[in-house]
């Protein structure tokens, strides 16, 4: 965690943080007009902040798109933070909070976590159901090809749609599918009001993307969620479940035990 700490201690750089906190998906050209800053300026404290994992990145086509990355702080929050001195625990929260406050993005969630793990292992645990079902609480049944079907199981739910489909699938690499179906019986055994259930059925359905890219003895993996309409009610649901399901996976593949579920 030094370099988290480190990134925090300057103040340009927790700008930076601020300004992706408030529009996240922004290019370097664009942080720079922000915040008024010269752009080699900005590269350099950029790059701490990748280092340490509070900023993560997306290529769109020609452009790279930054955006702040909570998890270096939601580990810290639940595994490691009553080991540091009371200044430091304090800045922290202070980051937290903003990051809770504010929507990280609008149309899309952005997360990035280093594994310790092969590529193999972690294409695994993201397709096999044995595995899936112990962090997810959710089991996929694919032959995780292009084009084809995938169907969850999740609450006692079997949720299985033609639209859930593999949309990439580059074995330990990358993959996509399209997300789920949220069907009456979904929201029934979910616990959803009827008002919530309404507008999720009414969105478009959106997709996740799994990037794996080897580290030096970890995996980096970065998960995009995206096509959500603005004000999507299924974006403020995975922003809040995917930060959970991923220390899962993550204390999974390097302690061999899942993190306790919170219905259990």
């Amino acid at each position: 965690m030094d370099e988290v700490f480190k990134a925090l201690a300057d103040a340009s750089r927790r700008r930076l943080l601020d300004d992706l906190n408030a529009r996240n998906g922004q290019t370097l050209r664009e942080l720079c007009a922000g915040l008024d800053m010269a752009r080699q300026s900005v590269s350099k404290h950029l790059a701490v902040l990748e280092a340490a994992n509070l900023v993560t990145t997306v290529r769109r086509g020609r452009e790279k798109l930054h955006y702040v990355n909570a998890e270096p702080i939601n580990a810290i929050a639940e595994r490691w933070i009553d080991r540091y001195h009371q200044g430091r625990v304090d800045a922290l929260a202070d980051l937290k909070k903003a990051l809770e406050q504010k929507p990280m993005s609008t149309v899309e969630f952005v997360y990035t976590s280093y594994i310790r793990t092969t590529p193999e292992q972690l294409w695994r645990a993201l397709t096999d159901p044995v595995f899936t079902k112990q962090y997810w609480g959710c089991e996929f049944t694919s032959d995780w090809k292009a084009g084809a079907t995938v169907v969850w199981e999740q609450f006692g739910v079997k949720l299985d749609d033609p639209e859930q489909v593999v949309l990439e699938s580059d074995p330990y690499r990358r993959l996509s599918y399209t997300w789920h179906t949220f069907t009456p019986e979904f929201a029934e055994f979910a616990g959803l009001d009827a008002d919530v259930a309404a507008k999720l059925a009414a969105e478009p359905r959106s997709k996740v993307t799994f990037d794996l890219e080897p580290v030096g003895d970890t995996v980096k993996l970065t998960v995009v969620h995206d096509g959500f309409p603005p004000g999507s009610t299924a974006l403020e649901m995975v922003k809040g479940g995917w930060p959970s399901i991923l220390s899962s996976l993550k204390s999974l593949l390097e302690t061999g035990a899942p993190l306790p579920s919170p219905r259990a």
